[in-house]
């Protein structure tokens, strides 16, 4: 089964940018969907960003949109999420996720079946 290691967190100031990269054990399905959710302190997992792996289809959160961009790279078996103009409210664990032999919602934390561990992400006031 693919298993997903997220790496690019980090401490940054209000504003400034990160890139979070999620790095694939192997080349997923062709109807396999990657996304990103993230989890703060007290809060219920929230959806960042999906891609399907086929296809050019992407979704955001509403609270990301224009902000945050997702990408994939078909041959390094990647995702990536570039997060720009952060705000101390995006302060949280980062998680990769990956829809393999299941389906369901993009923005649904229970469509998903393999995650990786999480990267933190702090953006300072």
């Amino acid at each position: 089964q693919v298993r997903l290691v997220e790496s690019g967190g980090g401490l940054v100031q209000a504003g400034g940018s990160l890139r979070l990269s999620c790095a694939m054990s192997s080349r997923p399905i062709s109807r396999a969907v990657l996304g990103w959710f993230r989890l703060a302190p007290g809060q219920e997992p929230e959806f960042v960003a999906a891609i399907y792996w086929s296809g050019a289809s992407i979704v955001y959160g509403d609270s990301v949109k224009g902000r945050f961009t997702i990408s994939k790279d078909n041959i390094k078996n990647t995702v990536s999420l570039q997060m720009n103009s952060l705000k101390a409210d995006d302060t949280a664990v980062y998680r990769c996720a990956a829809q393999v032999d299941i389906s369901g919602p993009v923005y649904y934390v229970r469509s998903y079946d393999v995650w990786g561990q999480g990267t933190q992400v702090t953006v300072s006031a």
